[in-house]
């Protein structure tokens, strides 16, 4: 019941996005006289997303020089991710290793047939076989609940709004203050959309974002069918990553949300992470196997 919440959260989500996509051009095109460049940027915008899209794996990889591993360099790893996807039956990702210090993983890839899991260096050397077990799993799900489209979708649609937004304040105002000795409707509609709609486009792909998390964490710990381990992984990340987080740079800012866990530690502000907060989801996994001690075991 929880996922499929979550999924009908998901979609309401999105819907709100594109309601605000199409609030944004009606108001543009009612401004401005003429819908070319609102047609312009979302062209631009959804060319930009299916290029990232498609190339999500080797975009992410990329920027965290992240490297294969075969099943002579490391069977354990292979053996667990190949149980877990069989399992699941599913296809079978590649997996990567990122030569990070900082505790995570990721998974990305634009379909299961072409998926990828990464671990850092970090989280490799942090968790235990069970825990890493209980990574695996959210990560799996990520890959076989098609999240990279979903997010793609939304940070498409966000981009778009922020991009329409910026056209606004140097046309649209322009256009609106000119005509008929100034229209107080088109003003107020730019000042809006410039003000708000960008904030508020953020706001949902990051809500997006959490719904998705909750959903791999609970999806995971059914595949591994032991919320325990992935309760024990968080709680050991959320201490590592402070420890020792990643690097704010804009080649990480675009992929950190990707990531089982914020790489930037206490530094994120909660309002703005589009990850939930680890005490919820650690409380949410032991919910969901009727633990009621006093933390995460391991």
């Amino acid at each position: 019941m929880n996922h499929h919440n979550g999924r009908l959260r998901t979609v309401g989500l999105l819907s709100v996005l594109f309601g605000l996509l199409l609030a944004v051009g009606a108001i543009l095109a009612y401004s401005s006289g003429n819908s070319f460049f609102l047609i312009l940027f979302a062209g631009i915008g959804l060319v930009s997303v299916a290029y990232s899209y498609w190339n999500s794996d080797k975009i992410a990889l990329r920027a965290m020089k992240a490297y294969p591993v075969s099943r002579e360099q490391a069977p354990a790893l292979h053996g667990m991710v190949e149980e877990l996807a069989q399992r699941a039956q599913q296809p079978v990702p590649r997996i990567y290793i990122a030569p990070s210090p900082t505790p995570n993983a990721f998974a990305t890839g634009r379909n299961p047939e072409n998926g990828v899991v990464c671990f850092t260096e970090g989280i490799l050397n942090l968790l235990d076989e069970r825990e890493l077990r209980g990574v695996t799993g959210h990560e799996l799900m990520h890959v076989y609940n098609r999240d990279i489209l979903i997010s793609s979708v939304a940070a498409a649609v966000a981009g778009i709004l922020t991009t329409v937004s910026q056209f606004f304040l140097l046309f649209g105002m322009g256009r609106g203050g000119n005509s008929g000795g100034g229209n107080p409707l088109a003003l107020i509609g730019s000042l809006v959309a410039v003000l708000l709609m960008p904030l508020a486009a953020g706001l949902i792909q990051m809500a997006i974002s959490r719904t998705r998390e909750y959903d791999a964490d609970s999806d995971g710990a059914q595949l591994t069918g032991d919320p325990l381990a992935l309760a024990s992984a968080l709680h050991k990340l959320a201490g590592g990553i402070e420890r020792q987080p990643m690097k704010e740079d804009p080649k990480h800012d675009a992929h950190a949300h990707m990531m089982i866990a914020n790489p930037f530690g206490g530094r994120a502000k909660q309002l703005f992470s589009t990850h939930p907060p680890m005490p919820e989801r650690i409380r949410r996994l032991e919910d969901l196997a009727g633990y009621r001690g006093s933390g995460p075991q391991g």
